[in-house]
């Protein structure tokens, strides 16, 4: 595992957050006329705790949660979470701190747009191919699609970062759903504007032309049955960075544990991808490309 520290730079910096987030809520919350009393129970452990938790599970070399939070969490670091309750109790209170989650990842872990953007998706399996049918975890839900690296049953995570290997949106969808679809891109392009490079398996006038109404240049290669045309070279340049994008991709599936057969529940599923893109926005290492270049945000190719 990691130094001590990062789980005190990690849980000052999630406290501060959670309690800028509770007061905002409390503030903002509908009045309940119903007259019903309802419970306000604390749990033993707070918000911030359950989220420092599971995002420092993909900092180390553990494979499986329930081992990291038994002997890890309940007996290395027991000083550090002293009210730490049973691994049953704590998979009930995970999903908890979903909505501070997300919150938390949009407001304060993920980058930010600077007008140079990468794109790409990668499958997420949930089982081996052979097991698909058995499945029950995700029965109805996950989907069989084909990549570059074959037929997969399960998901496809869609990834935009900007040039210094920041996440700055991400969709999740059905593994049969094509990195094409329109409406994955309607959430990824929100932030964005200045360009966009991408993989040939991006290549579509419609796609080009979406993007496009909202200021967003599209830039791909070129496939080889297509006509040769002229491409400024700093374009050119970037297309060969796209190894950040790559690099990320790598790095949630064998540094962060987003890939794993071991899935009880969707929930929990959904709390250990969110959980990892979280640890991802503070690794020390991110792959970055070249520096001091910045697209002013001006919407210059916008029509409306």
């Amino acid at each position: 595992m990691t130094a001590d520290y990062k789980v005190t730079e990690l849980f000052c910096i999630i406290d501060e957050f959670c309690k800028h987030f509770d007061a905002e809520n409390a503030g903002n919350l509908l009045e309940d006329n119903s007259g019903v009393k309802r419970r306000r129970r604390q749990a033993s452990l707070s918000d911030s705790e359950i989220m420092t938790i599971l995002l420092y599970f993909h900092f180390g070399t553990f494979r499986n949660f329930k081992h990291y939070y038994l002997f890890f969490i309940k007996g290395t670091m027991k000083s550090y979470f002293p009210k730490a309750v049973s691994y049953n109790r704590f998979v009930e209170l995970e999903s908890r701190v979903f909505f501070q989650l997300m919150f938390f990842l949009n407001l304060r872990a993920f980058g930010r747009c600077t007008g140079i953007t990468f794109v790409d998706s990668t499958m997420i399996p949930v089982c081996h191919n052979l097991r698909r049918y058995a499945n029950k975890v995700f029965k109805g839900i996950a989907t069989d699609g084909k990549g570059t690296m074959g037929w997969c049953h399960g998901f496809k995570l869609h990834l935009a970062c900007n040039d210094r290997g920041e996440i700055i949106a991400f969709v999740l969808t059905g593994a049969n759903v094509s990195d094409k679809d329109p409406n994955a891109f309607k959430v990824l392009a929100k932030r964005l504007y200045g360009k966009l490079f991408a993989d040939k398996g991006y290549i579509s006038q419609k796609l080009f032309d979406f993007l496009f109404e909202d200021g967003i240049q599209l830039v791909t290669g070129l496939r080889v049955n297509m006509k040769n045309k002229l491409m400024p070279f700093y374009d050119r340049m970037m297309l060969r960075k796209r190894y950040i994008i790559e690099t990320i991709n790598d790095m949630l599936k064998n540094t962060a544990q987003i890939v794993h057969s071991r899935h009880r529940s969707v929930s929990n599923f959904i709390m250990n991808l969110i959980s990892a893109l979280g640890a991802y926005c503070f690794f020390d290492n991110k792959p970055k490309a070249l520096q001091g270049y910045c697209i002013e945000d001006t919407k210059q190719l916008s029509l409306f």
